[in-house]
């Protein structure tokens, strides 16, 4: 017969199948079982912060630092209402973070229980994708489906929502992050059409520049050297968002430093002068733009971007 684990316990097999190492948290009653698991799990470590709101943050530094997601583990009602600060700075910067949050028993959700919230509905729109878990036997394909949404695609926070009583349920347990990897890939592709236009482009701009963002910090270290060989091979200069610092050397001589409200007079110059702006991993965030009728009034723009929602949002491409 196959060996049962607790919700409780199958949350860490998750977490030691994903890899992680570190979570981040403060204990709270509805997920006091998760805790009472903690000690038999040695290769995971608990920080523990003193506001859900710093396990947030503290989640998100981590997976800008590693490039892994972060993890953070909070209680029902104001333990999750507390994390929403940093769930919503995630979201908008494009950080992988998942958290874990605690419930009231299934048979008091809806009853205005102690601590109780819909954390469900509060969390849906600043986050990528959420999961209230109302069956055991759902929880460990559900965890690994969780990181698998924060990491593919446009990275985000996510959330699993635990009731009590499902973390003291037993099941077995089955790694699913084995299963259907393939899910994950993205079909934002272009076409030889496309690249050829975009060359014919670069070969008649006399005032180009590339704008690029986070988003290539976020596709790893493979796209800010490719991006470096693509801005020395054709001569043009580059400027950088805030999220972009790092994905190409502040000291080389074509870099212009940051633009947008608090940039360079030379940067965001160059884009109001430019003719063709190749924008790379950027959102056209207003701290960029200004006044839109205004920005870059000369040039044809290109857009390049994981997330097709982000193509001709704000800006006309």
């Amino acid at each position: 017969m196959s060996k049962l684990y607790s919700g409780a316990e199958i949350v860490f097999k998750c977490l030691e199948d994903q890899g992680v190492s570190d979570i981040f948290g403060y204990p709270g009653g509805a997920v006091l079982p998760i805790y009472d698991e903690l000690k038999n799990f040695k290769s995971i470590k608990h920080i523990l912060v003193r506001h859900e709101q710093g396990a947030g943050h503290a989640a998100e530094g981590y997976a800008r630092s590693t490039g892994k997601a972060g993890v953070l583990l909070v209680t029902s009602g104001p333990g999750a209402t507390n994390a929403v600060t940093a769930l919503t700075d995630a979201y908008m910067d494009s950080v992988p973070i998942v958290c874990i949050s605690g419930q009231v028993p299934t048979h008091l959700i809806g009853t205005d229980a102690f601590q109780e919230c819909d954390t469900t509905g509060i969390t849906r729109p600043c986050t990528k994708h959420n999961w209230l878990v109302k069956d055991v036997k759902d929880l460990a394909k559900t965890i690994h489906k969780a990181f698998e949404v924060a990491t593919t695609g446009r990275p985000g926070p996510v959330l699993v929502d635990i009731p009590k009583d499902i973390q003291f349920q037993k099941t077995t347990y089955k790694n699913y992050k084995k299963i259907n990897k393939s899910n994950g890939k993205s079909h934002n592709h272009f076409s030889q059409k496309d690249i050829d236009e975009l060359v014919n482009l670069i070969r008649k701009a006399s005032k180009p520049i590339f704008y690029t963002g986070g988003g290539v910090i976020n596709s790893g270290p493979k796209a800010s050297e490719l991006l470096r060989e693509l801005v020395h091979t054709t001569g043009f200069p580059i400027t950088t968002t805030l999220q972009g610092l790092g994905s190409f050397p502040a000291d080389d001589n074509q870099f212009l430093g940051m633009l947008g409200m608090h940039g360079t007079y030379e940067a965001n110059n160059a884009m109001y002068e430019c003719d063709l702006m190749i924008n790379i991993g950027a959102r056209f965030d207003d701290r960029i733009t200004g006044k839109i009728d205004e920005f870059s009034p000369k040039s044809k723009k290109v857009h390049i971007d994981i997330d097709p929602s982000s193509i001709n949002k704000n800006v006309k491409v």
